[in-house]
């Protein structure tokens, strides 16, 4: 009977233990996500203040009794908001498509064709990571200046149509698939193209969607080569246009405004991320494990 008291005592109090830490950790866990959204929530709060109201505050204000949203119809009658939105949605479409058509046969040719020089080629494409960014963004921008198409699409899109990363991710993926698969394909007279379409892109759509809306992503917030390559607003994406916005748009003082400007760029990626969080998640738990 003492045995079983204390082994019910031993089990109470390992159940107290736990309890505590998970409240301890879920207390944390709570803490830092409300230091992270924190900036996205006075981001959005200033955005819906009076640009009067806002300045005649001398201690911040955490809420507001009076929203307003005149400061988002100023951010697209006071200056070109919209078409910086088209620019940029032409421009992620387009490099993103054609990085696909790039990448997907490339990591389809390291994973299943047989060539000579195969592995020392995957080599040094992986050897390429190690340049750093910034010697490609100077070569880049001599080549494309050479060229003359600064101000360009074209200029835009060239120098981000690939990524080793993204070819070694599919790459890994596609090895995961079983070769009986592919020699039963090629038994029956398929070819590696439809082979690749009807097979190996259905198997690895999580990480397809994964690789295009991270791309998505980076060109959606690709600020240094478009200010680098493009000096005509008529070339301008919203990262790059809010700097011109800032300059000649609202100004330095009318920062409600600007938030105005910052939470309408923001939407786009956060409802992309919203909509596909589970095949990301799935995708990237791919990555990490071959088989």
């Amino acid at each position: 009977m003492t045995n079983q008291v204390n082994y019910d005592k031993i089990e109470k109090t390992a159940a107290i233990k736990k309890t505590v830490g998970k409240t301890v950790i879920y207390a944390f866990l709570v803490l830092w996500g409300l230091i992270v959204l924190f900036p996205f929530y006075w981001m959005l709060l200033t955005s819906v203040k009076d640009y009067a109201a806002y300045n005649a505050e001398y201690i911040p204000q955490f809420f507001t009794l009076s929203p307003t949203l005149q400061n988002y119809i100023d951010a697209f009658t006071a200056v070109p908001l919209a078409d910086y939105f088209l620019n940029t949605l032409i421009f992620t479409v387009a490099t993103t498509a054609v990085m696909l058509v790039v990448i997907v046969p490339a990591a389809f040719a390291f994973s299943r064709l047989e060539f000579r020089g195969k592995n020392l080629l995957f080599t040094l494409f992986l050897s390429l990571m190690m340049i750093p960014n910034e010697l490609v963004v100077i070569t880049n921008f001599v080549t494309i200046t050479n060229l003359d198409l600064r101000n360009t699409f074209t200029g835009l899109i060239l120098p981000s149509v690939t990524s080793v990363f993204y070819i070694y991710l599919l790459k890994e993926n596609f090895a995961g698939i079983p070769n009986e698969l592919y020699y039963a394909a090629k038994v029956d007279g398929t070819s590696d193209l439809k082979y690749l379409l009807k097979v190996m892109l259905p198997i690895c759509r999580p990480t397809v969607i994964t690789i295009t809306v991270l791309k998505v992503i980076e060109c959606w917030n690709s600020y240094v080569w478009p200010r680098l390559i493009t000096d005509d607003e008529a070339y301008f994406l919203v990262s790059n246009g809010i700097q011109e916005i800032r300059e000649n748009g609202f100004g330095r003082e009318n920062i409600p405004a600007m938030m105005a400007a910052v939470v309408v760029i923001s939407v786009p990626l956060v409802v992309l991320f919203l909509i596909f969080r589970k095949k990301i998640m799935e995708g990237v738990a791919r990555g990490g494990t071959k088989g």
